[in-house]
């Protein structure tokens, strides 16, 4: 669909189809995506001088925050990676530097251009395997003698006894393998013979060599030696049995990929990182503090520094060329329990001008959370069972009954918001999962009674604790 076609009420209304609550939130990435478009609408020289708007947000584990940023990601269809600020460590230190998330990003960017021009050849790419499949089946030989190429038997490793089909034979013996390869055709197209066991020529993986690099703060200087060389050296090819559907898709893939230029998809790739890329930073509140560290830890404000000149604008270096990320969207989440987002250095704070703070989930928007998203838990549950000819059949007190308890335990032990959920129901249908195969056929209800049945213990065990501890 057009991106003119995503307006900021559009998209927040596709998102409530997914996230209960946090309008604030989905207002602000909405208007930041909306942003985007209206940018690419304007003269270069304007568009140059418009940065993104990056989203600090703010509030407790299990609230939202991840999937809002996931669920625009795909609702747009833009390059996204999700990724923790405390796997980052700053330069001297060993561990992963900040330039690895816009590697991580490039690298999504290629994929999604990958299947996109995929996508675009593949019918003439499962016509071309299916060639390849029938000369494997029924090889075409040639009408005279084939002189053998000595850099080619070098190359393609051939055995002494020649290429098999491509001998020489007579006018009737060609017209029969031709009649052959046009039956063989037309059971192909009819999926007739999907299961026959046949021996195909496919691409030999190389082997993964060893890594180079390896020095603290040096992630691109590490790369693959068979990535290096891939180049220089001919692309070699072995013989293996499978399935007639097995070599369908193998050689549809290699097809595919001898039709594609891959020039054109890193171009791309790169092109759509930088313009359209999200960057999805979590436990951003982990790395605030400008307090000194003591001993051998690393510095968390040294940490800051580094992504700061990320988040600014500069270039980095990838296997697929340089990539500016001045307009790359940034957005950082964190719960902010024990630091404040103004612990955070100030040049930092000042690159995440949006701030959006969460609200913690109550008793009625667990009940939402249940009910009303298109893929909610309860949904996913019954299609788990239906898969086994099982029938579940909440009752609606049943599913407050969950929601009060969700609430309950969140409120008595650990807030982990939403992710609580799914403690509750695998307790509340552990027996049923358990018990389906032999529940074949059957209806089962879930009542507030069962509920109440299964979870009792758990609130119990829950008073226990507090008391003990």
């Amino acid at each position: 669909m057009d991106e003119a076609n995503w307006t900021p009420r559009r998209i927040v209304e596709e998102l409530n189809r997914y996230i209960v609550g946090q309008d604030a939130a989905k207002r602000a990435v909405a208007i930041a995506l909306r942003h985007r478009w209206q940018r690419s609408r304007l003269s270069p020289d304007l568009q140059e001088e418009i940065t993104p708007k990056n989203i600090l947000m703010i509030g407790p584990t299990g609230v939202g925050k991840t999937e809002v940023a996931r669920r625009l990601a795909r609702l747009l269809h833009v390059p996204f990676i999700k990724i923790e600020a405390t796997k980052f460590t700053e330069v001297g230190y060993v561990g992963r530097d900040v330039d690895a998330m816009i590697r991580d990003l490039v690298e999504t960017a290629v994929r999604m251009v990958k299947e996109e021009r995929t996508g675009s050849v593949e019918d003439r790419a499962a016509r071309l395997a299916e060639d390849r499949i029938v000369d494997a089946m029924a090889p075409l030989t040639r009408e005279s003698p084939p002189t053998q190429n000595p850099f080619e038997a070098l190359f393609r490793g051939a055995d002494s006894s020649g290429d098999q089909g491509t001998g020489y034979v007579d006018q009737e013996e060609r017209r029969r393998i031709e009649e052959t390869r046009a039956r063989i055709r037309e059971q192909l197209r009819n999926r007739s013979i999907e299961q026959d066991v046949i021996e195909v020529e496919v691409q030999d993986q190389p082997p993964t060599l060893p890594m180079m690099g390896g020095m603290p703060g040096q992630d691109d200087m590490q790369m693959n030696l068979g990535e290096m060389f891939q180049g220089f050296l001919p692309r070699r090819t072995k013989r293996r049995k499978m399935t007639v559907a097995e070599a369908r898709k193998i050689l549809t893939q290699e097809e595919a990929q001898k039709l594609i230029d891959a020039d054109e998809v890193n171009s791309e790739a790169v092109w759509r990182a930088e313009q359209q890329g999200i960057v999805f930073i979590d436990e951003f509140d982990k790395i605030a503090g400008g307090e000194a560290s003591h001993g051998p830890d690393v510095s968390r404000e040294g940490v800051q520094r580094d992504i700061l000149p990320i988040v600014e604008g500069s270039t980095v270096n990838t296997k697929y060329g340089p990539v500016r990320t001045d307009h790359i969207l940034f957005i950082a989440a964190g719960a902010f329990h024990v630091s404040k987002p103004s612990d955070l250095i100030p040049e930092l704070q000042g690159r995440f001008p949006i701030r959006v703070e969460f609200d913690a989930l109550t008793e009625g928007d667990f009940y939402r959370i249940l009910t009303e998203p298109r893929h909610s838990l309860i949904h996913q549950y019954r299609a788990l069972l239906e898969a086994d000819q099982v029938t579940l059949a909440f009752d609606d007190e049943a599913i407050r009954a969950m929601a009060r308890y969700a609430d309950q335990v969140n409120r008595d032990t650990e807030n982990i918001g939403a992710r609580r959920l799914h403690t509750i129901l695998e307790r509340v249908l552990e027996e049923v999962s358990f018990s389906a195969p032999e529940l074949s056929g059957q209806t089962i209800p879930i009542t507030k009674a069962y509920v109440d049945q299964r979870l009792a213990k758990v609130a119990e065990s829950i008073d226990i604790n507090r008391y003990i501890l």
